[in-house]
């Protein structure tokens, strides 16, 4: 009796939604921990595994989602019938399994390097999918339960919902900054059993204390996450892993925020070396260093510097030192500065100015001033200037004019060889960019971009496509009179010269080769005969295609080749996708003799990881069917109508949502506040335009479908942003961060207020003619959310981005053409 007078102020403050009040908070709870736990995942396998298990992750949570609307179809009564009680344990049953799930997941021996011929992989694989798939279930069926018994106010739960998942999307990114991954966790765990004793004594039939359980659950499972069986494990195939093989090898250092996890390694006994291509002739050794490594990968090597010059002689042995072979003394831009080698190297060839960028702070804070005696300060040097930026948006902002842009190796060359990156946007390698890094050279300046050799060669092919191809969108008639590369044992360097390449240069460039033992790929006038000279190849595959990417047969050269090397763009920002599906049986074919490497592995997982969602997401929507049909069901074309609706929305939603993320990655320059910032203001306005979507309705009666609006909305704003985006981030990108943040939130405002409303108008409409179907349509939005998340990224790695919102459009047509109304 007393429980009940405490929350009636709470119930009739519902009233007025016609969800109680302390019940809709609940409910926010769970969809911000559950959308802080997605996020989070994605982070948590970026180390212990790679980039690629963000898709999975996103997939796996939708998955959960339509099973839980499958759930509630077949037991909906009983589930129902104790809301409150069946709400607190889901609530419950997510917080616990949500770390318990992540530790067991974990500990699954998976390997992608073995997917394709180790008939286990995908075994473990599907493993990893089930133990993540249980915490997203419970947390849907709480969201669930509360859109079916409350179907009459779907805006209401919806808004609730979804706003709690807004705040989770921008919680979890402030937090990782503050908290190490794990902690998070744990955060997010204690977050579940909080809403499940929110709602117990809200509304459950039963002894108060009960709601205890839940919190001493939370303090017992942050105990654990401090023991090491709560440490991450790094896959045995990661850098860093084969780092700490070595007898002696100890992390110095952490850090940890949503730009990555950087662990320092000291390896006294048998000493990091890292100088990639080093040329075999080299006389000096590089200095003890240290390995920094961000999320287990892309080692970066601190070296110790006492200010003298001759010490780091090894910089001039690497292709990256031709720049200033070409360009003596030059004023410096370095994008991706890392741990300072190519400030250094810059600095040996006694550059009188150096700008650094560097994107993370926390790797600026460990050179700068945690090791400092150990690396010299290198920022700190004269003529030295560190920018904590992001290359691209530094580059936008900038209005200063370099004699040489270095772009250096920013990732591991195991994860490059093996396709690790393939998922990977990368905005540094697009035509647009190299556009951006032209424009910022000086008259006969250098633009220097280093990368790895892979055989046969695929990533150093598309990056000379790229280059050309913005050359020529640059008004440049002879693109190849404007470049050289060159290549060593394992990288290779593009020089692109900012006017023609001279006599002067090209015998600078050979006596540079010839002194180092570097093979020639291209310069202007280069015969086959000149080219593998040191490190012999079958063929002089590099030359040959070299000159077949600046001839007529390019468009031939793209269409037969083994791999897809065609130039990256803004809108197509794979530039590690080299992924080609009729190669696949020839490589297959090879794996005995070495050619499963070869593959991109990140391609082959995401579709297995779509077919494994749509089986699974087909099973959940047609399990119900048979108890939807009999007395009272629905008719027949009725259901295939709101069918077709609740896929159309939960596809085009996804599509839109994923497209503008990365849309809003160049407009944000930081990628850590496009997420956040993106899925914050789709998520929010989605809620205000839910809440409302009632009041703005209500004038609007008719022979139309009232989704009718919204979806013309979500066209014309679709439309604007694809024709206007690009000026207004060309505008736009010179403001301050935090102005950049509110622009970015009110240009998402109308067309997140439109897409706020097809879901719950076409769960009221259902209600309406009987809610039977609702937990079934929610199912079906769910698990084609799934599809769409991963058939999304599919689409764009070979249409582009804005292909992708194109069919968004589309699909909320058929919305408009299918809405769930009975009719006469």
């Amino acid at each position: 009796m007393q429980r009940d007078r405490s929350f009636r102020a709470l119930d009739d403050a519902g009233a007025q939604t016609g969800v109680p009040l302390a019940l809709g908070m609940a409910l926010a709870m769970v969809s911000a921990a559950a959308l802080a736990y997605e996020i989070l995942l994605t982070r948590l396998f970026a180390i212990i595994q790679w980039h690629h298990f963000a898709y999975m992750m996103i997939s796996v949570a939708l998955l959960g989602y339509g099973a839980a609307g499958t759930a509630v179809t077949l037991l909906g009564e009983r589930l129902r019938s104790r809301l409150f009680e069946s709400f607190a344990a889901a609530a419950a049953a997510f917080g616990l399994t949500s770390s318990a799930g992540f530790l067991a997941a974990q500990a699954v021996p998976f390997n992608a390097l073995e997917f394709l011929w180790d008939l286990r992989q995908p075994l473990w694989l599907a493993l990893i999918y089930l133990l993540l798939f249980v915490p997203f279930f419970f947390a849907a069926l709480c969201a669930c339960l509360c859109f079916t018994r409350h179907a009459a106010a779907a805006r209401a739960v919806y808004s609730f919902d979804i706003l709690g998942a807004a705040a989770g999307s921008l919680g979890v990114i402030l937090v990782l900054y503050v908290l190490a991954p794990m902690n998070v966790l744990g955060c997010v765990s204690a977050l579940g059993l909080a809403a499940a004793a929110l709602a117990w004594v809200s509304g459950a039939r039963g002894p108060r204390l009960i709601a205890a359980v839940p919190l001493l659950a939370a303090i017992a499972l942050a105990a654990l996450l401090q023991t090491p069986a709560g440490q991450l494990r790094l896959s045995p195939y990661k850098q860093l892993s084969q780092a700490m093989q070595a007898i002696g090898a100890r992390v110095l250092a952490e850090r940890s925020s949503p730009l990555g996890w950087i662990a320092v390694v000291e390896s006294p006994r048998v000493p990091l070396r890292h100088a990639p291509g080093l040329s075999f002739n080299a006389a000096v050794a590089p200095p003890e260093q240290l390995g920094i490594f961000t999320d287990g990968e892309g080692m970066s090597a601190l070296n110790r510097f006492d200010g003298r010059l001759e010490a780091l002689a090894y910089l001039d042995d690497l292709t990256s030192a031709l720049a200033y072979h070409l360009k003596p003394a030059p004023r410096v831009l370095v994008l991706g500065a890392g741990a300072g080698a190519d400030v250094l190297q810059a600095l040996y060839h006694h550059a009188p100015g150096v700008d650094a960028v560097e994107l993370n702070a926390q790797i600026v804070d460990l050179v700068q001033n945690r090791f400092a005696s150990f690396s010299g300060k290198p920022y700190s040097r004269p003529g030295v200037r560190v920018h904590v930026a992001e290359a691209r948006g530094f580059i936008a902002r900038s209005r200063g004019h370099y004699d040489v842009i270095q772009i250096g190796l920013l990732d591991s060359f195991a994860a490059s060889s093996a396709g690790l990156y393939a998922l990977s946007e990368n905005y540094l390698y697009t035509v647009e960019a190299l556009r951006a890094y032209l424009e910022r050279l000086a008259p006969q300046g250098l633009l220097s971009i280093t990368r790895w050799v892979n055989l046969p060669p695929r990533d150093a092919l598309k990056l000379l496509a790229t280059a050309i191809v913005a050359l020529e969108r640059s008004g440049v008639a002879d693109p190849g009179g404007r470049m050289m590369m060159i290549r060593s044992w394992n990288t290779a360097t593009l020089l692109v010269k900012n006017g023609p390449v001279t006599g002067s240069d090209l015998e600078r460039l050979r006596a540079f080769c010839r002194q180092r033992s570097f093979d020639l790929v291209w310069y202007p006038g280069m015969s086959a005969a000149q080219s593998d000279v040191y490190n012999r190849l079958e063929e002089p595959y590099f030359h040959e295609a070299a000159v077949a990417l600046l001839g007529a047969q390019r468009a031939a050269f793209f269409e037969r080749y083994k791999f897809d090397v065609r130039p990256a763009t803004d809108d197509r920002p794979y530039f590690a996708h080299f992924f080609r599906w009729r190669t696949l049986p020839e490589l297959l074919r090879l794996r005995e003799r070495g050619g499963l490497p070869l593959i991109e592995w990140g391609y082959p997982l995401l579709a297995a990881t779509l077919l494994q969602a749509l089986v699974l997401g087909a099973l959940f929507i047609l399990l119900p069917l048979r108890r939807l049909r009999g007395a009272g069901a629905q008719p027949a074309a009725l259901r295939a109508r709101s069918a077709l609706y609740f896929a159309a929305v939960g596809l085009g939603f996804m599509f839109i949502e994923i497209a503008f993320i990365q849309k809003f990655i160049l407009f944000l320059s930081h990628p850590s506040y496009a997420v956040a910032v993106a899925l914050f203001s789709f998520l929010l306005w989605a809620g205000v335009g839910s809440a409302a979507s009632r009041r703005w309705m209500a004038g609007r009666r008719g022979r139309v479908p009232p989704v009718t609006w919204p979806v013309c909305g979500i066209a014309i704003a679709c439309a604007l942003y694809l024709l206007a985006l690009p000026a207004l981030t060309e505008i736009l990108v010179r403001l301050p961060d935090a102005a950049r943040i509110a622009a970015a939130i009110l240009l998402i405002a109308p067309l997140g207020l439109c897409m706020g409303m097809p879901f719950p108008l076409g769960l009221e409409a259902l209600s309406r003619s009987g809610g039977r179907t609702v937990p079934w349509a929610w199912g079906i939005n769910a698990c084609s959310s799934v599809a769409g998340a991963i058939l999304a990224t599919l689409l764009a790695i070979h249409f582009g981005f804005s292909a992708v919102i194109l069919i968004a459009i589309g699909l909320y047509a058929v919305c408009a053409a299918t809405f769930p109304a009975p009719r006469a």
